[in-house]
């Protein structure tokens, strides 16, 4: 069975141009995630770093699933994603080398912890 623990970060997704340099506030906190592609640039960290200003959306939960996990696991992420969605919480997800994160609204926190468990899910708070 698949644990998750809920982390104590409230989050912002950010999106700035392709060509701009990572700000050095993107790196605060214990939990952050910087991805560029030939679009855009993305960070995901705590709000509270976030400038005002700054085009983002505020107020995402992090749930960590408990790791590592093994590269040739297949499912996890669209079965969490099913049990969401299936309780109408909508999310956004970042992978690491050793695990996957979800983040999900605050205000969905409670019905999106309901639903993983109903799935069978241990989550931790």
């Amino acid at each position: 069975m698949l644990k998750l623990s809920v982390l104590d970060e409230i989050c912002s997704i950010c999106r700035l141009s392709p060509d701009e340099g990572i700000p050095t506030w993107a790196a605060g906190g214990h939990f952050y995630s910087i991805t560029r592609t030939r679009d855009e640039l993305s960070i995901v960290c705590e709000s509270r770093y976030v400038p005002t200003g700054s085009r983002a959306e505020p107020g995402w939960r992090v749930l960590k699933v408990e790791g590592p996990l093994d590269f040739s696991l297949t499912g996890i992420l669209a079965a969490l994603a099913g049990a969401l969605a299936n309780a109408g919480v909508s999310l956004f997800a970042v992978s690491t080398y050793d695990t996957d994160y979800l983040l999900i609204r605050e205000e969905d926190l409670e019905t999106g912890i309901r639903a993983l468990r109903d799935a069978g899910y241990e989550v931790q708070l």
